[in-house]
């Protein structure tokens, strides 16, 4: 069963415009780490660092840590350090795992990107190969779900069930699911947010037509978002 569904709103002034979704699964995320320390640590689909911002926060350890994005504006948005290298790659391309090796004990993390990945199976099968610690958190197909049954279109993610078989061809997995809901003042600021967020993504795009029809009958004043939360092991890599 799901947690108690956290709820925020679009206005709240402690949080960013645009992520304060992504921002809650990321520090979520970190929250589950063991305080220890690693060789290195990669951020798949690190966007403008929130999973380090969190960690910098926290009694995690590391010598290394790896920021990978295939934004360069986002790596730009990144902190930077000493410690930290930027990798710009994609995590749907082979040759992106060719580039870099990881000595144990090291930790795998990836907040709110793997739902993108074009392959999961292939991006799972480089990923676990790296490392065999792995933490994760993934937007499921439950996300905006009232918003793609009003519209009747299909979401452009995978859903929990999917997740969790692909996962578990690589990994020992223990799983969490997490609700969120982003409450809004009007249905128009709900519809700019969809836009601007990067959360709804994908090629099931609406017509302006089609839009405003949706406007008008969607029913809730706010938007679903479901994360599933992953503490994984890897079947293959080495161990620390």
């Amino acid at each position: 069963m799901p947690n108690a569904i956290q709820e925020f709103s679009r206005f709240a002034h402690q949080y960013d415009t645009y992520n304060v979704i992504q921002a809650e699964v990321a520090k979520s995320l970190v929250k589950q780490l063991p305080r220890t320390h690693y060789t290195t640590i990669i951020d798949i689909g690190c966007g403008s660092g929130e999973v380090y911002r969190n960690i910098e926060r926290t009694k995690v350890s590391f010598d290394r840590f790896m920021a990978l994005d295939s934004s360069e504006k986002m790596l730009e948005l990144h902190p930077s350090g000493p410690e930290i290298e930027k990798l710009c790659a994609d995590f749907n391309k082979p040759e992106t795992f060719e580039t870099f090796s990881l000595e144990p004990p090291s930790l795998i993390l990836s907040s709110s990107a793997l739902q993108w990945s074009k392959d999961l199976d292939f991006t799972l099968s480089e990923i676990s190969k790296k490392a065999s610690q792995a933490y994760f958190a993934i937007f499921t197909s439950n996300t905006f779900k009232t918003l793609h049954q009003t519209a009747k279109i299909t979401s452009p993610i995978y859903s929990e069930n999917v997740l969790r078989s692909t996962i578990e061809r690589y990994y020992h997995a223990a799983f969490e699911i997490k609700e969120y809901r982003l409450h809004f003042e009007t249905v128009r600021e709900m519809f700019s947010y969809i836009k601007k967020s990067g959360v709804s993504g994908g090629d099931k795009q609406l017509t302006y037509t089609q839009m405003k029809q949706l406007m008008k009958r969607y029913p809730l004043a706010y938007l679903e978002f479901e994360v599933l939360f992953v503490k994984a092991r890897s079947l293959t890599a080495p161990s620390a």
